[in-house]
């Protein structure tokens, strides 16, 4: 790619945002060197990878590579047989440690967990556990070596021990004893690697011994006393005998890790690659970006695009076509409206998308495969522009028409622009028609409006706006593709204060074509806003539409439930009728036999069929729906909304919710059920009953009917009853109490021993209905009574 392009497009920033995903230098180099590519399979292949690691971070949480250190030197000299110090061995182990926290996060946990491209990486992962674990275990610090490491070391350092106490020992008696007045501080103090007593110096040849030092004024001299003389140089001895056990112990665990070179390489380039990879996901993450469709039709399609590098609260996301029905979109309007930030968010886009890195836009958004782009952006946009500054970006241009075929992927920024007017817009159209002619994909922008009029009079080529609010002199940032758009100089020039005299004469300068033109624009920029204006507003009736569809639809089903149940319990009232009728008729044959063979009296017979008749006569009327007819005719006007009225036919009350039709119909809500009745089947009752659920029962005839009382007394009293008599009737009434919609209840039960208060609290802890219950306030009861309340 051009590294132009990439300074231009600040493909160097999003460089740097990835290099800090990484964790590891290995990683973090690989950030560094990464480059767009050209090769499809290459691009597919790592967007993969990132999509993979994506959704790993989602799932379980971005991956430590933390201890990944590199370790090719080390190997190589454990190749040619060298010996590793205690800092390369103990990096050796926390690159095992990582590589083992790698593999279990890589492992699929589940069964329908499906496999990624990842796996191959994880799976190649060897820990290599008893390595590092023995290293860790002999290797505390690159300064310290555990005691355990070996049985010699733990021995000699034992007697290095004894060592110092004995001289310490010695030391001590004379610093306390006869040497107390030689001395400069009763203190014991090191020179070198030897014990010595700080003696003034008019005293030196009262201490016998080795001088070491002296201090900087030379009153006091540091001697060794000639009675540890000896116990330093075992001492000495010891101490060089530690550090040959310690080389003994780093060969061993180098000769140990020598016989796993190449797994350990494995590990560190599968964990770089790793974290490579992980850094791609967690950027995407980050920039909440998805994976785009790549074709080699070199079409472009971003859906609501977010610059990466604006912060996404006030990015503005954009949409862009590119390569489908146009191959050169011309963006217009104002200074700071957006048009640059849309041309290099394009190319951005697809510097990002090459190099495999999510972009910030919508699921399948779609980008071309480009061998090159080509970018001439100006960030520099001043009335001071000279022929200097039309030179740089000319000299930019010949060169890129060099270079360019028709997988180039050519933004232009301002073309034409630092030059005559006129002859900046004759040298950008020649320049655009030349690319268009080989189908180059090319998106320029522009104040030109001979380049709209280009566009709009050009197969192939398509005007695109970046939308401008007069009003408040604010860009919008929306791109507008298909809507060629206005500088609105005169516009803001008046807003600004600018006299309205000035501004007409400068209107009278323009030519009537140009004129003529903005006009169409102002118009079609007004008739866009009308027509999004009304857009919305049939997406709002269409959403409330599909509202009240869905509550119908709701309400439909739920009459439906209750209709099936009501008829299914008919069916299974009527069905016990009829057993309850064939076993009387199976009674009936068998006592007339016995009748006939025990030659029993007529009146006994006819007392029987007395009984029978009575039994038939019940179990008929069961079959029948009691219906009576009411008390007094009434007329239509006779009814209003919200009157109670009795539905014979139903022995149900109701309220009435529409007033009758010409037939007489009136609709009445019963309970939950809403149905239309005649008024030949209602009478009007004075009060509304209250609708209890508990007060209608259904009755061995099918009937809804009163059942209940109509009020449930608040508080049940218990006392004297043991604990199951007290909970059945509990139970009992809390369901009365329930259903008469009671907010809570008084259980009064005593104090006593408190085993009818457990029993009655372990019920109502099983009840779900009950929200919470406690012991009654201190004057209302206290200890003797618990309040419970209904959810």
């Amino acid at each position: 790619m051009n590294r132009k392009t990439l300074t231009k497009l600040e493909f160097h920033k999003i460089i740097e945002l990835l290099t800090e995903e990484a964790s590891t230098p290995g990683g973090q180099r690989k950030c560094r060197n990464l480059k767009p590519t050209t090769d499809l399979e290459t691009i597919e292949t790592m967007q993969e990878q990132t999509a993979a690691a994506f959704t790993r971070i989602v799932k379980k949480g971005r991956l430590s590579f933390s201890g990944c250190y590199p370790v090719e030197e080390s190997m190589k000299r454990l190749e040619i047989g060298a010996d590793l110090g205690a800092g390369e061995l103990l990096r050796i182990a926390k690159l095992l440690t990582t590589a083992a926290r790698a593999k279990a996060y890589g492992r699929h946990d589940t069964v329908d967990e499906l496999a990624d491209c990842l796996d191959i990486y994880f799976d190649q992962l060897e820990p290599l556990t008893i390595l590092s674990t023995e290293i860790n275990r002999c290797i505390i610090s690159e300064e310290e070596i555990s005691d355990d490491a070996s049985s010699t070391l733990k021995h000699i350092r034992r007697q290095i021990g004894q060592m110092n106490d004995r001289v310490h020992s010695t030391l001590t008696g004379m610093v306390n004893g006869s040497l107390r007045s030689y001395l400069q501080d009763p203190i014991i103090t090191m020179r070198g690697d030897r014990y010595c007593i700080p003696v003034k110096s008019e005293y030196r040849s009262q201490v016998p011994g080795m001088i070491h030092d002296q201090s900087s004024t030379g009153s006091t001299l540091f001697i060794e006393p000639m009675a540890i003389v000896k116990l330093n140089n075992d001492l000495k001895e010891l101490y060089g005998k530690e550090q040959e056990e310690i080389q003994v112990i780093l060969s061993r665990l180098s000769a140990d890790a020598a016989d796993y070179v190449e797994p350990i390489r494995t590990n560190y380039r599968s964990m770089t690659e790793l974290d490579f990879i992980f850094a791609r996901g967690s950027l995407a993450l980050s920039m909440n970006a998805s994976k785009p469709v790549f074709n080699r039709e070199r079409r472009i399609h971003i859906r609501e695009g977010r610059h990466p590098l604006i912060d996404r609260k006030t990015v503005v996301p954009i949409t862009i076509t590119l390569g489908d029905a146009f191959d050169l979109l011309i963006v217009t309007g104002p200074n700071t409206g957006g048009k640059t930030v849309s041309l290099k968010t394009v190319g951005l886009f697809t510097l990002m998308g090459q190099a495999g890195l999510h972009i910030p836009a919508l699921d399948r958004s779609e980008l071309g495969i480009f061998e090159d782009v080509y970018a001439d952006i100006g960030d520099e946009q001043s009335i001071e522009q000279s022929l200097s500054t039309f030179s740089s970006h000319m000299t930019n241009i010949v060169s890129f028409l060099k270079k360019i075929n028709e997988n180039s992927l050519v933004l232009f920024d301002e073309l034409g622009a630092g030059t005559d007017p006129t002859e900046g817009a004759a040298l950008a159209i020649a320049i655009l028609s030349h690319l268009h002619s080989q189908g180059i994909r090319t998106m320029a922008t522009t104040h030109y409006s001979e380049l709209k009029i280009f566009a709009l009079s050009t197969p192939g080529v398509e005007n695109a706006s970046c939308e401008f609010d007069v009003a408040t002199l604010r860009p919008t940032y929306h791109l507008l593709i298909g809507i060629p758009g206005k500088s609105n100089a005169f516009a803001i020039s008046k807003k600004l204060g600018l006299p309205d005299y000035i501004i007409e004469d400068a209107k009278t300068h323009l030519s009537n074509e140009a004129e003529s033109f903005e006009d169409v624009l102002t118009n079609l920029e007004a008739s866009r806003k009308t027509m999004e204006k009304e857009q919305e507003q049939i997406a709002a009736y269409k959403r409330e539409l599909e509202r009240l569809k869905s509550e119908s639809a709701a309400k439909q089903k739920k009459l439906d439930e209750q209709r099936e149940r009501i008829i299914r319990e008919a069916n299974e009232k009527a069905h016990a009728i009829l057993l309850e009728a064939k076993e009387m008729a199976d009674e009936t044959m068998k006592n007339f036999r016995k009748f006939g063979r025990e030659n029993i009296s007529a009146a006994e017979m006819e007392k029987e069929r007395e009984r029978l008749r009575k039994k038939l006569n019940s179990t008929g009327s069961k079959l029948a729906l009691e219906s009576s007819s009411p008390k007094k005719h009434h007329k239509p006007s006779d009814f209003k909304l919200g009157e109670s009225v009795k539905v014979l036919s139903m022995n149900l009350n109701g309220i009435i919710t529409s007033l009758p039709d010409s037939k007489g119909n009136v609709h009445v809500q019963m309970g939950i059920l809403n149905s239309q009745v005649h008024i030949s089947d209602l009478e009007i009752i004075k009060e509304q009953p209250s609708y209890s659920a508990k007060n209608m029962q259904r009755t061995s005839k099918g009937r809804m009917k009163m059942g209940k009382s109509f009020s449930v007394s608040p508080e049940i009293n218990l006392l004297g009853k043991t604990v199951d008599e007290a909970v059945a009737e509990l139970d009992k009434y809390l369901d009365d109490a329930y259903i008469a919609h009671l907010s809570s209840v008084r259980i009064v039960h005593g104090k006593g021993t408190g085993a009818l208060r457990n029993g009655i609290h372990t019920y109502l802890r099983r009840q779900k209905h009950i929200k919470e219950f406690h012991l009654a306030a201190f004057g209302e009861g206290d200890a003797g009574v618990t309040i419970a309340e209904f959810k």
